[in-house]
């Protein structure tokens, strides 16, 4: 797994995961559990690395850029 996330990218989806996951906490009821998706942006930001980035062949981190 070659890093494909850039170091704001990460910053806006550790912060935005943190967010997310908040809800569990704020919202009552099943709602709640919504905010398990922040989940997803935590991993992906603390890791570096995005699947879906792969998938459709982008890259937010300026050492991995593809030159055209």
């Amino acid at each position: 797994m070659k890093a494909n996330v850039g170091s704001i990218d990460r910053a806006l989806r550790v912060l935005a995961g943190i967010g997310l996951l908040a809800l569990v906490f704020v919202l009552e009821g099943n709602a709640r559990w919504l905010g398990l998706v922040g989940l997803v942006p935590l991993a992906t930001g603390l890791s570096g690395f995005c699947p879906l980035y792969t998938l459709f062949g982008l890259s937010t981190c300026p050492l991995e850029r593809k030159s055209a």
